[in-house]
């Protein structure tokens, strides 16, 4: 009976030991370092508002953790987000029975940089951050400009997600 219990201890000393933790706190980060502002998203792309997007993906995704608070002037922040939308391609990802496109899917890069506002110091940057939403072709010209564009403010929130764990966990 007291052998059973040796595997079940050895694992959570092990987890314990090697530092393995279920959500990134920050730690890494200057605990003097609390208020944030998403500056400018610059946009080198044809995309029409797709920096509008993305800014408030990443003013909602610092407002939603605990960890910052987002304020509304560099003047007021410690550090600032900002960032650049590299580039937006889209592609087909499925055809239909007449070799039309029934969904196609979007690619956005973006360049994100993290620094303070006292020294400039970065934080944390990612020149080559990506991601990929797929949205629905349809007959309609509108319909599918419609469904493009929830892609991209879909996307856009996914990609202030992972830059934000990114950020949190030193990666």
């Amino acid at each position: 009976m007291k052998g059973k219990w040796i595997i079940p201890v050895v694992l959570v000393l092990f987890c314990v030991g090697c530092g393995y933790r279920f959500a990134p706190g920050g730690e890494h980060i200057d605990v003097g370092i609390q208020k944030v502002f998403v500056g400018v998203i610059s946009n080198n792309t044809s995309e029409a508002n797709i920096e509008n997007y993305v800014r408030n993906a990443f003013f909602s995704r610092f407002r939603r953790g605990s960890r910052f608070t987002p304020v509304a002037s560099m003047d007021e922040a410690d550090v600032s987000l900002t960032g650049k939308i590299v580039n937006i391609t889209t592609g087909h990802l499925a055809y239909n029975s007449s070799d039309l496109a029934k969904e196609d899917r979007v690619y956005m890069t973006l360049e994100v940089v993290f620094k303070r506002t006292d020294n400039s110091e970065i934080v944390w940057m990612n020149a080559g951050l990506s991601g990929r939403e797929a949205y629905t072709v349809s007959a309609s010209t509108t319909t599918t400009a419609t469904n493009k564009e929830n892609a991209l403010k879909k996307l856009s929130i996914d990609m202030a997600d992972k830059a934000y764990r990114n950020i949190m966990s030193g990666f």
